[in-house]
């Protein structure tokens, strides 16, 4: 690993949960979301502060991590237990949080925090900490489920105008075969993905094959997660590459998709996964096995967008993830300078120390809903 020196003593933790309105409500096969409640962290170690965000959200319709859970198992075992490490280097979190099962949206949060301040520490950006080599990304979008179809398009041709390298689109049972034929007839050369977001079964495979007539870029996570042998029978079926995007938790999971052959995409979410170590270690072990990745997003604010684009410039993420700019959810971000995209569709890697952005104490103080601050030394157990 190339992280090999220590960070230095950690002072102080702040947690912060924030509840952004999104700009317009975002519908899957899961439900509707309106508001994005996000748990943040602040690390101070010798003067130098760090920040990220935790993915989870406020409620288990997506992952059994929530926001509650991740607070708590921060508060009550990740934190006081690298207080109690001493000085420690980012890679070292993972076995130091090894006798905690599972919380990785937890554990990612506290790791990529660390990095940041590693990172500021150093005078460097963290995308060249990570080895990363681009110094901007391609965007691509995901469109939720609209009210109709003329919806549908309009929202494309919006996309399609601003540049967009891929559009993905939500489907489930009844918004499937005919909105992609209308989508594929109104944009005949457009870079499409379909995401079912685990909405279908066996009894499916007549209908996911008959979308091979529609020239996708890829179909997302058709059946539940966890499901790698039928995924494996789908691959054989059909002509569309398959991607595993909820079925990809950690590398016991990414080992499952390749050894079943569930997939031709793997969508590696860092937050989900354990941080950006972990992730660029299952990134490693795909491209070894011959399956592609991508970067996904899960609605983040402008701290953990950032993130999520310096994990983008590493080798091997190679193929247009789903990060967009921060205006295509919120009206106001959280950070000072959102990302945003050029006329070509890209959007640049904040080129800063560390994640490279900076917390506008306004808007992080107009969407605070609740803070708890834990010192070195502080009995919160």
């Amino acid at each position: 690993m190339w992280i090999t020196d220590n960070i230095g003593k950690i002072d102080r933790a702040e947690l912060f949960v924030v509840d952004i309105p999104l700009i317009f409500p975002f519908v899957t096969g899961y439900g509707v979301v309106k508001n994005r409640e996000s748990l943040l962290l602040k690390i101070t170690s010798e003067g130098c502060v760090g920040w990220s965000e935790c993915a989870s959200f406020k409620d288990p319709w997506y992952y059994h991590e929530t926001i509650d859970s991740s607070l708590q198992t921060a508060m009550d075992f990740l934190l006081p237990e690298l207080f109690e490490a001493g000085s420690l280097g980012p890679k070292l979190t993972q076995e130091l949080f090894s006798g905690v099962h599972g919380n990785n949206m937890a554990k990612a949060m506290i790791e990529n925090a660390l990095l940041d301040v590693y990172a500021r520490k150093r005078n460097k950006p963290l995308y060249d900490i990570l080895g990363g080599k681009r110094k901007s990304i391609k965007s691509g979008i995901s469109i939720g489920i609209t009210e109709n179809i003329d919806s549908l398009l309009g929202k494309i041709g919006e996309a399609v105008k601003k540049r967009y390298h891929r559009v993905k689109i939500k489907i489930k049972r009844g918004w499937d075969v005919e909105v992609i034929s209308v989508v594929r007839s109104a944009f005949p050369d457009l870079n499409l993905i379909v995401d079912a977001n685990g909405a279908y079964t066996f009894n499916d495979f007549v209908l996911l094959k008959s979308l091979d007539e529609f020239g996708l870029g890829m179909i997302e996570q058709p059946f539940d997660a966890g499901d790698f042998l039928n995924h494996s029978e789908l691959k054989r079926e059909i002509k569309t590459p398959i991607c595993l995007d909820e079925s990809i938790t950690d590398f016991h999971s990414v080992s499952l998709a390749v050894n079943f052959n569930s997939c031709d995409f793997i969508c590696i979410k860092q937050g989900r996964v354990g941080g950006l170590i972990e992730s660029i270690r299952l990134k490693n072990h795909c491209i070894e096995n011959g399956f592609k990745v991508w970067c996904g997003g899960m609605l983040e604010t402008g701290i953990g967008r950032a993130f999520n684009l310096h994990l983008q410039t590493v080798e091997g993420f190679d193929h247009t993830g789903d990060i967009s700019e921060s205006s295509r959810y919120f009206k106001d971000d959280i950070v000072t300078e959102p990302a945003l995209l050029d006329r070509e569709g890209y959007i640049r890697v904040p080129d800063g120390n560390g994640s490279g952005i900076e917390i506008d104490q306004k808007k992080l103080e107009k969407f605070l809903i609740y803070k708890k601050e834990i010192r070195r030394n502080q009995k919160n157990r």
